[in-house]
């Protein structure tokens, strides 16, 4: 079965809005094994709109859109497809009645011009919005099935999810599309890809695709099968083979992230932990506390900014940041023990350095910043060269310093 995307909104075209539904749409589809072989994205124009509907009715089994479905002058999904198919719209009251309620429930009075919403193409059938005002519509044409879905992404996902997936599971009857997420670090793309090549020389199903994020690599195992069962058995001994090979900078997989990875390491340990931010300015605290429970490992986080406030908050010694300065291993390690100390916890965790674009010299330059790690005797400090804006600079540090801390608790 082929499906294709038809994503509407000039908002989308002027990059005012970016279209993340596209993405949350094909994956969904891969899941049940539907291939995508097309994505348009058209503006606010009758005709063209018109022009791209028709096309894409043309050559797909199954086509989705997103957009268009508000009560504006400028939304014209449903004229459209109602023109495509030749049927007046007309007033589904059910679907009415259902804005009602919603308004009412979140304590609004309807505007007039949200009547329009409630009318779907003569024959359509409307796909409930639980999530707000605009219902969707599943509409046939020619043997070929058309699903027109809001452009909010919150709305889109739930209608999706609740009935557009069910819907087509039970049409397509195919093979599945399974995929597997393996997340690396400390190592970079093109060296993780020469470590496997013999494996991705001879791959055929499953597939392995590397791709680099900020501060990791990942690679995505997948696999097709009549069930998801049997693509995960094709899964698993191609994933033992990459973790034999590049398994000591394998830290999770799928959703895992590094974060989440000590978060239980601590929770199963029993143990603390305290942080001290200089170039970073609490984004390593930030990613932690995201946790659900943070609050049973976490006891403090300590942005020291400037000289005095490392000296005030942490026991930095003046003359320890005269002789090294206050982006150095001495200084990184003080600022540590001192989170360490300061909040009676297991671990100190801290990073100091020059995130950009100014401040860097020619024996401290920009991207250079010192991390250390302290915990009950036991000590370690690495130093790092970061490239970069000043914002990915600042992330990947965090990445980088939350592994070093990982790394250190394993051991």
């Amino acid at each position: 079965m082929r499906a294709e995307l038809v994503m509407i909104g000039t908002e989308l075209l002027l990059g005012e809005t970016v279209d993340t539904n596209a993405s949350y749409l094909a994956q969904g589809l891969a899941e049940i094994g539907i291939d995508v072989f097309y994505k348009t994205t058209v503006g606010d124009n009758w005709l063209r709109m018109t022009e791209i509907l028709s096309q894409a009715l043309s050559r797909a089994d199954v086509v989705i859109t997103s957009g268009g479905l508000g009560p504006t002058m400028d939304d014209l999904t449903r004229e459209c497809v109602a023109s495509i198919l030749n049927y007046p719209l007309a007033l589904d009251t059910e679907a009415l009645e259902t804005m009602r309620q919603y308004f009412h429930t979140i304590g609004r009075t309807m505007s007039q011009n949200n009547r329009k919403q409630a009318y779907l193409p003569q024959g359509a059938v409307a796909i409930p919005n639980r999530w707000g005002t605009a219902p969707g519509l599943i509409a046939k044409v020619s043997g070929r099935t058309i699903f027109c879905l809001p452009g909010v992404p919150r709305e889109l996902k739930g209608m999706f999810r609740e009935t557009v997936l069910p819907y087509l599971a039970h049409l397509a009857n195919e093979s599945r599309l399974v995929s597997k997420t393996l997340h690396f670090i400390g190592i970079g793309e093109s060296q993780l890809e020469e470590l496997i090549k013999p494996i991705l020389l001879t791959q055929s199903n499953p597939t392995i695709a590397p791709y680099a994020s900020y501060g990791e690599v990942k690679l995505r195992i997948s696999a097709k099968a009549q069930s998801n069962a049997e693509a995960l058995a094709l899964i698993k001994p191609i994933e033992q083979q990459i973790c034999a090979i590049a398994g000591k900078w394998l830290y999770g997989v799928d959703s895992d992230t590094i974060e989440g990875n000590i978060a239980n390491a601590l929770m199963e340990r029993t143990q603390t932990l305290a942080t001290a931010e200089s170039c970073t300015g609490g984004l390593i605290s930030h990613r932690l506390t995201n946790i659900p429970g943070s609050s049973t490992f976490f006891e403090r986080g300590f942005i020291t900014y400037s000289n005095k406030a490392k000296m005030e908050l942490l026991n930095v010694s003046e003359q320890l940041l005269q002789i090294h300065g206050a982006v150095s291993s001495e200084v990184a390690v003080a600022m540590a023990e001192g989170a360490r100390k300061n909040a009676n916890t297991h671990w100190g965790l801290s990073v100091t350095g020059i995130a950009g674009p100014g401040g860097g010299t020619v024996e401290k330059p920009v991207g250079l910043v010192h991390m250390a790690v302290v915990g009950l005797d036991y000590t370690k400090a690495e130093v790092y060269r970061f490239q970069g804006t000043r914002e990915e600079i600042k992330y990947r540090v965090s990445q980088v310093a939350l592994n070093l801390l990982r790394l250190c608790i394993k051991e």
